[in-house]
Protein backbone atom coordinates (compact mmCIF):
# COMPACT_ATOMS: atom_id res chain seq x y z
CA UNK A 1 0.00 0.00 0.00
CA UNK A 2 1.20 3.58 -1.12
CA UNK A 3 0.47 6.51 1.10
CA UNK A 4 -0.91 9.32 -0.87
CA UNK A 5 -0.95 11.58 2.44
CA UNK A 6 -0.10 11.87 5.80
CA UNK A 7 -3.45 10.59 7.92
CA UNK A 8 -2.91 12.24 11.07
CA UNK A 9 -3.02 15.88 9.44
CA UNK A 10 -6.12 14.63 7.87
CA UNK A 11 -8.60 16.06 9.41
CA UNK A 12 -7.03 19.23 10.52
CA UNK A 13 -6.68 19.03 6.52
CA UNK A 14 -9.96 18.67 6.31
CA UNK A 15 -10.84 21.16 9.11
CA UNK A 16 -9.33 23.69 7.17
CA UNK A 17 -10.89 23.33 4.01
CA UNK A 18 -14.22 23.01 5.74
CA UNK A 19 -13.85 26.55 7.03
CA UNK A 20 -12.65 27.86 3.74
CA UNK A 21 -15.52 26.86 2.28
CA UNK A 22 -17.95 28.96 4.66
CA UNK A 23 -15.95 31.73 4.46
CA UNK A 24 -15.73 31.71 0.38
CA UNK A 25 -19.60 30.62 0.81
CA UNK A 26 -20.18 34.49 2.38
CA UNK A 27 -17.89 36.05 0.35
CA UNK A 28 -19.39 34.96 -2.71
CA UNK A 29 -22.72 36.05 -1.55
CA UNK A 30 -21.40 39.48 -0.60
CA UNK A 31 -19.45 39.79 -3.55
CA UNK A 32 -22.56 39.25 -5.92
CA UNK A 33 -24.39 41.60 -4.32
CA UNK A 34 -21.85 44.77 -3.90
CA UNK A 35 -20.94 44.09 -7.77
CA UNK A 36 -24.28 44.15 -8.89
CA UNK A 37 -23.83 47.86 -9.33
CA UNK A 38 -21.48 50.06 -11.01
CA UNK A 39 -18.96 50.80 -8.86
CA UNK A 40 -17.22 54.35 -10.08
CA UNK A 41 -15.62 57.14 -8.43
CA UNK A 42 -19.28 58.62 -7.63
CA UNK A 43 -20.45 55.50 -6.13
CA UNK A 44 -17.43 55.59 -4.09
CA UNK A 45 -17.85 59.51 -2.90
CA UNK A 46 -21.47 58.34 -1.87
CA UNK A 47 -20.43 55.93 0.83
CA UNK A 48 -20.19 58.73 3.39
CA UNK A 49 -23.74 59.46 2.64
CA UNK A 50 -25.29 55.80 2.36
CA UNK A 51 -24.46 53.79 5.50
CA UNK A 52 -26.28 50.92 3.47
CA UNK A 53 -23.50 50.84 1.28
CA UNK A 54 -20.59 51.63 2.99
CA UNK A 55 -22.05 48.34 5.56
CA UNK A 56 -21.71 46.43 1.96
CA UNK A 57 -18.21 47.54 1.24
CA UNK A 58 -17.39 46.79 5.07
CA UNK A 59 -18.88 43.28 4.80
CA UNK A 60 -16.80 42.85 1.72
CA UNK A 61 -13.29 43.70 2.83
CA UNK A 62 -13.78 42.22 5.79
CA UNK A 63 -14.62 38.35 4.03
CA UNK A 64 -12.19 39.56 1.41
CA UNK A 65 -9.52 39.28 4.18
CA UNK A 66 -11.01 36.17 6.05
CA UNK A 67 -11.23 34.08 3.47
CA UNK A 68 -7.09 35.01 2.38
CA UNK A 69 -5.99 34.66 6.18
CA UNK A 70 -8.02 31.47 6.23
CA UNK A 71 -6.03 30.19 2.53
CA UNK A 72 -2.68 31.43 3.25
CA UNK A 73 -2.27 30.62 7.36
CA UNK A 74 -4.38 27.73 7.60
CA UNK A 75 -5.71 25.81 4.17
CA UNK A 76 -2.44 26.05 2.35
CA UNK A 77 -0.19 25.22 4.80
CA UNK A 78 -2.26 21.92 6.03
CA UNK A 79 -2.16 20.78 2.99
CA UNK A 80 1.04 21.30 2.64
CA UNK A 81 1.82 18.93 5.75
CA UNK A 82 -0.65 16.99 5.16
CA UNK A 83 1.40 15.64 2.15
CA UNK A 84 4.76 15.61 3.75
CA UNK A 85 6.15 19.41 3.47
CA UNK A 86 7.69 20.47 6.83
CA UNK A 87 5.99 23.88 8.52
CA UNK A 88 7.34 26.68 6.57
CA UNK A 89 6.98 30.45 5.81
CA UNK A 90 4.10 31.74 4.07
CA UNK A 91 6.01 32.53 1.51
CA UNK A 92 7.30 29.54 1.03
CA UNK A 93 4.06 28.29 1.17
CA UNK A 94 2.81 29.75 -1.18
CA UNK A 95 5.72 28.57 -3.83
CA UNK A 96 4.59 25.33 -2.63
CA UNK A 97 0.75 25.80 -3.27
CA UNK A 98 2.24 27.29 -6.95
CA UNK A 99 3.95 24.14 -7.36
CA UNK A 100 0.88 22.02 -6.56
CA UNK A 101 -0.91 24.12 -8.90
CA UNK A 102 -3.31 25.43 -6.01
CA UNK A 103 -2.61 29.15 -6.66
CA UNK A 104 -1.58 30.06 -10.34
CA UNK A 105 1.16 32.64 -8.77
CA UNK A 106 2.54 33.12 -5.50
CA UNK A 107 2.72 37.09 -6.32
CA UNK A 108 -1.16 37.55 -7.49
CA UNK A 109 -1.93 36.03 -3.81
CA UNK A 110 0.55 38.46 -1.97
CA UNK A 111 -0.46 41.18 -3.80
CA UNK A 112 -3.99 40.27 -3.15
CA UNK A 113 -2.99 40.62 0.65
CA UNK A 114 -1.70 44.08 -0.04
CA UNK A 115 -5.07 44.98 -1.59
CA UNK A 116 -6.85 44.36 1.87
CA UNK A 117 -4.61 47.22 3.55
CA UNK A 118 -5.47 49.48 1.19
CA UNK A 119 -9.01 48.81 1.08
CA UNK A 120 -9.17 49.41 5.14
CA UNK A 121 -6.57 52.69 4.72
CA UNK A 122 -7.69 54.55 1.39
CA UNK A 123 -11.26 54.16 2.23
CA UNK A 124 -11.76 57.76 3.09
CA UNK A 125 -8.94 59.63 2.18
CA UNK A 126 -8.58 59.08 -1.65
CA UNK A 127 -11.04 58.02 -3.71
CA UNK A 128 -9.85 56.95 -6.96
CA UNK A 129 -6.87 54.90 -4.96
CA UNK A 130 -9.80 52.91 -3.09
CA UNK A 131 -11.67 52.55 -6.03
CA UNK A 132 -8.74 50.77 -8.13
CA UNK A 133 -8.12 48.76 -4.66
CA UNK A 134 -11.92 47.70 -4.91
CA UNK A 135 -12.20 46.52 -8.40
CA UNK A 136 -9.00 45.05 -8.36
CA UNK A 137 -9.86 42.98 -4.99
CA UNK A 138 -12.94 42.06 -7.54
CA UNK A 139 -10.61 40.31 -9.68
CA UNK A 140 -8.76 39.12 -6.64
CA UNK A 141 -11.95 37.15 -4.77
CA UNK A 142 -12.42 35.07 -8.01
CA UNK A 143 -8.89 33.54 -7.76
CA UNK A 144 -9.47 33.21 -4.20
CA UNK A 145 -12.34 30.99 -5.14
CA UNK A 146 -10.69 28.92 -7.19
CA UNK A 147 -7.68 28.29 -4.75
CA UNK A 148 -10.39 27.09 -2.62
CA UNK A 149 -11.86 25.42 -5.39
CA UNK A 150 -8.81 23.60 -6.35
CA UNK A 151 -7.77 22.54 -2.84
CA UNK A 152 -11.15 21.02 -2.91
CA UNK A 153 -10.17 19.26 -5.85
CA UNK A 154 -6.99 17.82 -4.53
CA UNK A 155 -8.89 16.42 -1.47
CA UNK A 156 -10.83 14.70 -3.60
CA UNK A 157 -8.65 12.95 -5.48
CA UNK A 158 -6.65 11.98 -2.60
CA UNK A 159 -9.67 10.24 -0.82
CA UNK A 160 -8.84 12.18 1.85
CA UNK A 161 -11.43 11.23 4.91
CA UNK A 162 -10.75 12.28 8.69
CA UNK A 163 -9.73 9.29 10.84
CA UNK A 164 -9.50 6.91 8.11
CA UNK A 165 -5.80 5.64 6.50
CA UNK A 166 -4.75 6.69 3.51
CA UNK A 167 -5.46 4.23 0.26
Amino acid sequence: MTLRYLPEHAENALLALELARKEAAHLQYTHRTLFEQPIDAIWVKQLEARAELAEKVEAFVSRFARLQDQIGERLIPRFATLLGEVPKSMLDNLAYAEKMRWIDSTEAFVGARRLRNLLVHAYMSNVQLFLDALLAARAATEMLFDTVARIDAEAKSLRLTAGKSAA
